[in-house]
């Protein structure tokens, strides 16, 4: 398993994510190079589920974090150029968990605001339902620039305990 990372300095992006009101004292943070073929989605989603998995924290929907995760890594994989690594950095924050894809292509990758045509795409149309599933299950996404391209982002809030 990779070793944790140190707290990443604060963001100054368009989208950035909302501020952290409840932090983990020792937030847990993986981050790992993925090739720049198919291959990078299921190791992206085994990772995202082992780090849910050994956090301390309450962690967020495996589920969900593994299916998120895989759109924003085909992505990646389909619509930038090169054969330039991504990178998957997962966080555990005490609200949940954050997950970051970076690659080498600085344009953002399309609307992630939520549209009024969310709620009924085109049946017809094969593609393209990617950043409506990451719209329409996380509790915030986004996208920001890098030094290297570009981060595009989602968040997902604490599963609650059952009771």
């Amino acid at each position: 398993m990779p070793a944790p990372l140190p707290p990443r300095p604060a963001r100054a992006a368009c989208h950035d994510p909302p501020e952290r009101t409840d932090p983990v004292p020792d937030a847990s943070a993986w981050r790992i190079a993925l090739p720049h073929t198919a291959a990078a989605v299921p190791l992206a989603r085994a990772l995202v589920r082992a780090a849910l998995a050994e956090g301390a924290a309450p962690s967020a929907d495996a589920d969900t974090a593994e299916l998120l995760t895989a759109e924003l890594v085909a992505n990646a994989v389909e619509h930038t150029a090169g054969g330039d690594p991504i990178e998957l950095v997962v966080e555990l924050l005490g609200g949940g968990c954050q997950v970051e894809v970076h690659d080498g292509d600085p344009r953002p990758p399309g609307d992630l605001t939520a549209r009024p045509d969310d709620t009924h795409p085109d049946p017809w149309q094969e593609h393209g339902r990617g950043l409506l599933l990451i719209r329409a299950l996380s509790s915030g996404c986004g996208h920001r620039r890098t030094a290297r391209g570009k981060a595009v982002w989602f968040t997902l809030p604490a599963r609650r305990a059952a009771v």
